[in-house]
């Protein structure tokens, strides 16, 4: 694309974006956005303006614009959503038992949380850059109603989509401007993360030197979960 402050085609991402555009109008917006969910290294905060910036230029029309690429968040939701069912519940029950600093009851809390909020993670999940994706994740793995998945999932894409289709459709040829500043958005959001973790593993290393080691011999507490578990097996083998 052209535009009268930058005559030269776009590259990139952008230049990809748009090119999907011009050949499939706003359903390749839609598609765009579709793959974005699906790839999260995908920005949203260039497909998304430049789709309104194209309708703004009468490429497409703003209607079609927020409509296909809710429509495509929906889709890559979905396709994410029955990714995490495909894994399953047991999957990852025996993935993180093998996890170093992380145990099953770390799961379980996590499982509790989101039986009681997972209608609310989904749909502010779907306003946080890295979550977006992710969020559909485990709402699959916990096998979330799909109406219920489907109404927040649609209900917090449509309100980010239209904030940034909207962005680029009144800032025009400026509508890279938004990009800069959800880039400092999402920067934040790593940092919030990766403190987190950090804060997490130092606990974690920090409690399991202070816990008292078993006793060599000591029979297991059959009692957990997990030890149950590798209690049952010892006792088949042996």
């Amino acid at each position: 694309m052209i535009t009268a402050t930058n005559p030269e085609p776009l590259g990139g991402i952008a230049g990809w974006a748009t090119d999907l555009m011009e050949k499939l109008g706003a359903p390749g917006a839609g598609l765009a956005i579709a793959l974005e969910n699906l790839f999260p290294p995908l920005p949203s905060e260039v497909i998304l303006p430049l789709a309104g910036f194209t309708a703004a230029q009468g490429g497409m029309s703003l209607a079609g614009a927020l409509l296909w690429t809710t429509l495509g968040s929906v889709l890559g939701a979905l396709a994410l959503y029955w990714i995490g069912a495909a894994i399953g519940r047991d999957r990852i029950r025996a993935l993180v038992a093998r996890l170093p600093l992380v145990k099953l009851e770390d799961l379980d809390r996590t499982e509790a949380w989101f039986a009681r909020h997972g209608a609310k993670a989904v749909f502010f999940g779907r306003m946080i850059p890295i979550f977006r994706s992710l969020i559909s994740v485990p709402a699959g793995v916990e096998r979330m109603p799909m109406t219920t998945f489907l109404l927040y999932t649609t209900l917090g894409s449509a309100l980010w989509n239209t904030a940034f289709v909207l962005a680029g459709y009144l800032l025009g040829d400026n509508w890279h401007v938004v990009e800069q500043y959800v880039g400092v958005y999402s920067k934040a959001v790593l940092g919030v993360v990766a403190l987190a973790a950090v804060v997490f593993l130092a606990v974690r290393v920090v409690r399991n030197r202070r816990a008292p080691q078993p006793s060599p011999g000591a029979r297991p507490n059959v009692d957990r979960p997990v030890y149950r578990r590798e209690f049952e097996r010892d006792r088949v083998n042996h």
